[in-house]
């Protein structure tokens, strides 16, 4: 099975990272070259313990639905979603956050497994993991330059 560990610098506060990396709308942007869109569940906002959101996106082109649900969360140090629905035969992701000086070490810990047998995993091996990092990585980036400017108060200052 798979994992990411993917370790991200961000000069914030550990609870304003915390907070921009369950809310609904800034993952929508930094998934925006693949329509990603919230169609049930939590849609809009920060997502809560035991809530669930289903996103819709196109990814490998294809339309695909992923329904996560978060199984755990100890703000402002980690939170956790898994799979509930979805192309994966299994997803969890793990996401830390370590207070550190001048700000906050954002850690996230994907583990994944697709079906199909030994095609799955010559397929994770040859390209999924790589894409899946990639797209964790475009992910930080968007929660950073939000975190480390203004952005971040017209999303979670009302």
């Amino acid at each position: 099975m798979p994992t990411i560990h993917l370790t991200t610098f961000i000069a914030a506060p550990a609870d304003i990272v915390f907070d921009l990396s369950r809310h609904i709308g800034l993952h929508k942007e930094s998934m925006s070259a693949y329509k990603e869109e919230a169609v049930a569940g939590t849609r809009f906002g920060l997502i809560e313990n035991d809530e669930t959101v289903t996103w819709q996106a196109r990814h490998l082109f294809k339309n695909r639905l992923l329904r996560v649900k978060i199984t755990e969360m100890k703000r402002p140090d980690m939170f956790i979603d898994e799979q509930v629905q979805g192309d994966f035969k299994m997803m969890k992701h793990e996401h830390h956050f370590k207070p550190c000086d001048n700000g906050t070490i954002l850690i996230d810990l994907l583990h994944f497994e697709i079906p199909y047998g030994v095609l799955g995993e010559w397929f994770n091996a040859i390209y999924l993991t790589k894409y899946m990092k990639r797209l964790l990585e475009q992910r930080n980036k968007t929660i950073k330059e939000f975190a480390e400017s203004e952005k971040w108060k017209k999303l979670l200052i009302k």
